[in-house]
């Protein structure tokens, strides 16, 4: 089971935290501190394998991660998780974003939370691995900002009935109402 996904720069800034299990506020950026510790110092041709730090649950835990340009994407996951499926599922969330963003950066991460969030939910929720088909992933996050748009439309809509209201000039076009004229009603009989 995946117990946290971490995305990081190479300062150590969080730019994506999301744990699956419950850490107080300090206890998570305790956690942030320790794995950007443990996964920074280690060089690039050794593997992105390691064992969990001591504040996310020692040995029966591991951090796999990739390192991309400026970007640490680091899974913590308990000792049942495949480490070539994390790995492999790391490179399935990137290239996801990749896609989404056109060439992903950090600043994308930055400026676009609710959007990663979304993609990232749809990959993994609750700390099991929903999907791993990058078009299905792209499909669903498409017709996403489809509905989003729409959405935008309809709340538009009352702004846009209000401005056509008021250019129409409804007062002129009462007094210009030619009514026909009556007949003279007090000559009736009945």
């Amino acid at each position: 089971m995946i117990k946290a996904i971490l995305v990081f720069n190479n300062h150590g800034k969080p730019r994506l935290i999301k744990f699956f299990q419950y850490y107080n506020e300090e206890a998570q950026q305790n956690i942030v501190r320790e794995t950007f510790q443990l996964v920074s110092k280690r060089d690039d041709s050794v593997c992105n394998f390691l064992e969990g730090g001591s504040l996310i649950g020692g040995s029966d835990y591991k951090l796999i991660y990739r390192h991309y340009a400026t970007l640490y994407f680091v899974f913590c996951v308990d000792s049942s998780e495949s480490e070539l499926g994390i790995l492999d599922l790391i490179q399935v969330f990137v290239e996801t974003l990749d896609k989404c963003f056109e060439n992903v950066c950090e600043l994308d991460l930055i400026f676009h939370v609710d959007k990663v969030q979304y993609i990232l939910s749809e990959v993994v929720m609750g700390g099991m691995v929903l999907e791993t088909n990058m078009n299905e992933i792209v499909t669903q996050i498409e017709a996403q900002n489809k509905l989003e748009k729409n959405e935008a439309g309809l709340s538009a809509a009352p702004a846009r009935a209000v401005s056509a209201v008021k250019n129409m000039n409804l007062q002129q076009q009462i007094k210009d109402i030619k009514l026909p004229d009556l007949p003279n009603l007090r000559n009736l009989q009945f």
